[in-house]
């Protein structure tokens, strides 16, 4: 059986370790050394304070975060203290088993402070869903210490796999590992010689001691998530550590996995990776509202009130209305539906909520001018930040509409035709292909 420590002693050094300690007690009261340990809280609309401390730090660190294209030890620390990585691992191993609803709250605080720091919050909690796939054994190797285990993932399928008598000869690179520095384990996509299609995809647990990270990512947004390139040299992987994707797509029920395990791939893909971008939106309107109080005080031409009512007004709707689409996502996915109707309304409508949250930054943005433009900032930051998630594969509007639409109106045809509905293994395609 493998050994493992525990993932911050591992990642972070003794003084490091102290310092956190240190700023912790600092900025929070004694309440947060008894709470660390704790899941995110799913009931309470208060954010635990462990998360508080978490978005405290990814604030503070933002502009470093950005510049170094890293998250900072003490952030990474806190996240995972906060309970992101243990969010969905199964209650066996001592996880949250979690709801989406919380998760997206938590996201979107953090995210007000850094965009990239819940980016990697939230991939590190929907990687930990994506490893309750794997068979018992698998999720001992990975779990058997703690549940705080930093899951980096890459679903777009590369390498080559190979099959032998003891498992898979596992090899290639892996391109936009997000937060890959501070991984304990790294999931790698890959197709299964002689398998055509997605059909032929699994998914493949790596030790990140197993893997070379290749410096790589330099993003006009989200440029703090150090999602750099993975890089394996051949290595035999067990069975136990594989899974077909298939099922994760799919959301397969299966022995130990609960109803926030069961949730398919496309049905929470788009809320989890919208979030980070709803936290940045509300940040650059709370920024530009600020400018813009200060911009009438002064009374300039340039700076008329109905101008700066309207695009407040406008934008504070896109954004509203953004979350407001997330939050529903969010209780969908909670109610475990596997249902294709629910799978692509999900899709549909988070690929809406990005849409809106691109709307009302642009707006905020054109609308500050030389004040967003000018130099590097907040509202600069977020603007790039907001861009670039909408910018995911998974979050295209014309993608999820065309599956979206296709499905309404076979539905509403007598005889349906098999070249517009949409079949489950053409979504497992798109899938292969958007990953």
């Amino acid at each position: 059986m493998m050994q493992r420590h525990n993932p911050v002693d591992e990642r972070v050094d003794e003084r490091v370790d102290e310092r956190v300690d240190e700023r912790v007690d600092e900025r929070v009261d004694e309440r947060v050394d008894e709470r660390v340990d704790e899941r995110v809280n799913d009931t309470s609309p208060a954010l635990p304070v462990a998360v508080l401390a978490a978005a405290e730090s990814a604030a503070a660190h933002a502009t470093a975060a950005d510049d170094a294209r890293r998250l900072g030890d003490e952030t990474v620390a806190l996240l995972t203290r906060a309970g992101f990585a243990r969010h969905f691992v199964p209650r066996a191993w001592g996880g949250a088993e979690g709801t989406f609803d919380s998760l997206l709250t938590a996201v979107t605080a953090v995210g007000e402070g850094c965009a990239s720091a819940a980016w990697c919050a939230v991939l590190w909690a929907a990687h930990s869903r994506f490893a309750a796939y794997l068979p018992y054994e698998g999720q001992r190797d990975l779990w058997s210490a703690g549940p705080d285990v930093r899951i980096s993932a890459a679903v777009r399928p590369s390498g080559e796999a190979r099959r032998l008598p003891s498992g898979w000869l596992l090899s290639g690179e892996w391109e936009c590992v997000s937060g890959v520095d501070f991984a304990d384990w790294v999931l790698l996509c890959a197709s299964e010689p002689g398998v055509e299609g997605a059909a032929g995809l699994r998914m493949f647990a790596v030790p990140k001691g197993d893997i070379r990270v290749r410096d790589s990512w330099h993003s006009t947004g989200l440029r703090g998530t150090g999602s750099h390139t993975a890089v394996l040299e051949p290595a035999l992987v067990p069975e136990h550590r594989t899974f077909p994707m298939a099922d994760l797509l799919a959301g397969t029920p299966g022995p130990g996995r609960s109803r926030c395990h069961t949730v398919p791939g496309h049905l929470a893909g788009g809320l989890l990776f919208c979030a980070p971008a709803l936290g940045a939106a509300r940040r650059a309107l709370a920024e530009w509202s600020s400018w813009a109080a200060r911009a009438q005080t002064r009374g300039r031409p340039q700076d008329d009130g109905s101008r700066l009512h309207h695009a407040l007004a406008r934008s504070a709707d896109d954004i509203e209305a953004a979350q407001l689409l997330l939050q529903d996502a969010a209780r969908c996915a909670d109610t475990g539906t596997r249902a294709e109707a629910d799978v692509l309304r999900n899709r549909r409508i988070t690929a809406a909520a990005a849409d809106l949250l691109v709307d009302g930054v642009e707006r905020l943005f054109r609308t500050a001018g030389v004040h967003a433009c000018g130099g590097p900032g907040v509202l600069e930051r977020s603007w790039r930040d907001v861009h670039t998630v909408a910018a995911h594969q998974m979050l295209r509007r014309e993608a999820a509409a065309m599956v979206y639409a296709a499905s309404v109106f076979s539905s509403l045809t007598e005889h349906r035709s098999p070249a517009t509905a949409p079949q489950p293994a053409a979504l497992l395609e798109v899938s292969a292909r958007e990953s």
